[in-house]
């Protein structure tokens, strides 16, 4: 039996199998799955993980590969009807080197993001990745599903972090330890291939990070908009004025924050005066010689000229700046704990298509449902607008639930009309597998299939989760 196995290779403490300690397993972020769970795997090392991984497939289990269990798309869930083992890597926490000369970390998948961030900045040295979930999310699942955040703009995605991998693959073989190399082009680049597979195709285990030199300078700034289009206007304006050196632009509607102050039973407008939309700006430097200061000046002194702008704030100190990330971040978190109550997306289009994204969405959930509100905000400088649905005053949380699927679908097939992907930055997991049809080609779909089969003929890891079975 696979319980007695595991608890072989395992021991006593490195097993779960009562019913109240598998309960925190068998959800995510929004997603709950009764059943199908035989038991924890939790692993100490990497050895462990591939005698897991050698043990199930021998059995003929499936399992299910997981970090912090923050997602949103049902990636880290075993399915509904299947026995599987969910394999945790919550024991793997070390921190294994930080180079400050190469700059790199090289760190076990089981580390949160934010204990790597510490670590990072202990080191005077920046990992560029971060997001609200990093406190809790761990790197190997940032990793796996290749996450995105608020840094994007200026950092790219956690695929642009990640030099190397340590990963078990499906027949308990090694692949690793993780390359720290910033070059090299010898043969088929297995790494950046597995890095957002989701867990179908290795468990990864280590991770080798490129760090950055830490800023040393922050400008901060709430700004009032008009439209959308505004927002888009002073993004490229920001862009031409400060290049490289905008970190993050998120952009807020009005019905984004009404949801956060009514969630936190507070209201504390940022501006002087409520306006339709708001931006948060952060530019930063790296070098001691550049004036951020005053190019932000600049920035937006050309910014009221041009009448792009309602109103603003810049921050003056760190409590400040902490002041306006929390704004945003808040809304986040009350997305996150109304989540089983609203429809979440996670769309992204081209930077130049956002606003006209965002004005077929508005209008086309108006049809659909009347009264619906629709909660715009995100990461407008890579052009992932979370676009989530709120009921109509009245309307039956069970009537709502069953409109999410038109609901989801719709703002999906917006965003794919205009170029754009049903998945920004939380993955597909089980959740989007019919989106993820819809948006690739036959052809996509069968070289992805045949990469899963390449990987894991027997279909052990994490299935289901991309595309269904069969994988060949």
């Amino acid at each position: 039996m696979i319980v007695g196995k595991l608890r072989e290779i395992l021991g006593d403490s490195g097993i779960l199998v009562e019913p109240a300690d598998l309960t925190a397993y068998r959800h995510d972020s929004v997603h709950r799955v009764d059943g199908g769970l035989v038991c924890v795997a939790r692993p100490a090392d990497t050895r462990q993980v591939s005698h897991v991984v050698t043990a199930c497939r021998a059995a003929g289990v499936a399992l299910v590969p997981r970090g912090g269990g923050t997602g949103f798309a049902g990636g880290a869930l075993p399915l509904r009807g299947q026995d599987v083992v969910v394999l945790s890597l919550e024991r793997m926490r070390s921190i294994r080197s930080i180079d400050t000369v190469s700059d790199v970390m090289v760190a076990d998948a089981g580390c949160t993001l934010y204990e790597l961030q510490r670590a990072a900045l202990a080191a005077n040295r920046l990992l560029g990745l971060d997001h609200g979930g990093a406190g809790s999310s761990s790197i190997g699942g940032n990793v796996a599903t290749n996450a995105g955040g608020n840094n994007v703009v200026r950092y790219g995605m956690a695929r642009q972090q990640v030099l190397g991998i340590e990963a078990v693959l499906a027949d308990g073989s090694i692949l690793g330890p993780p390359s720290v190399l910033r070059k090299s082009n010898a043969g088929y680049d297995l790494c950046s291939l597995i890095v957002g597979s989701e867990g179908t195709l290795a468990v990864v285990t280590a991770v080798a990070l490129g760090l950055r030199p830490m800023p040393v300078a922050f400008a901060t700034a709430v700004l009032g908009v008009e439209s959308p289009q505004r927002a888009l206007d002073l993004f490229r304006l920001a862009r031409e004025t400060l290049g490289e050196a905008v970190s993050a632009f998120e952009l807020m509607s009005r019905p984004a924050l009404e949801f956060h102050f009514s969630h936190t039973a507070r209201r504390r407008e940022p501006l002087a005066q409520p306006v339709p939309w708001l931006v948060l700006l952060e530019a930063e430097s790296t070098s001691r010689f550049m004036d951020l200061d005053a190019a932000f000046e600049s920035l937006l002194g050309r910014s009221m000229e041009g009448g792009l702008l309602l109103d603003g704030s810049v921050a003056t100190s760190i409590a400040q700046r902490r002041s306006m990330w929390a704004l945003r971040e808040g809304i986040a978190v009350a997305m996150g704990e109304a989540a089983f109550h609203i429809v979440k997306t996670d769309t992204a289009v081209p930077v130049a298509s956002a606003p006209e994204f965002i004005r077929r969405v508005e209008s086309e959930l108006e049809r659909l449902i009347p009264g619906c509100v629709p909660i715009a905000f995100g990461h407008v400088g890579d052009g992932n607008i979370h676009l989530n649905v709120l009921p109509p005053p009245g309307m039956p949380d069970p009537e709502f639930r069953g409109r999410s699927r038109d609901l989801s679908r719709t703002v999906e097939d917006i965003a794919l009309a205009l170029d754009g992907t049903v998945s920004a930055e939380h993955g597909i997991g089980q959740v989007k597998r019919d989106a993820l049809a819809r948006m690739l080609s036959p052809t996509e779909i069968r070289i992805m299939r045949a990469i899963k089969h390449a990987f894991d003929p027997a279909g052990t890891l994490n299935p289901g989760k991309l595309f269904d079975r069969p994988t060949t």
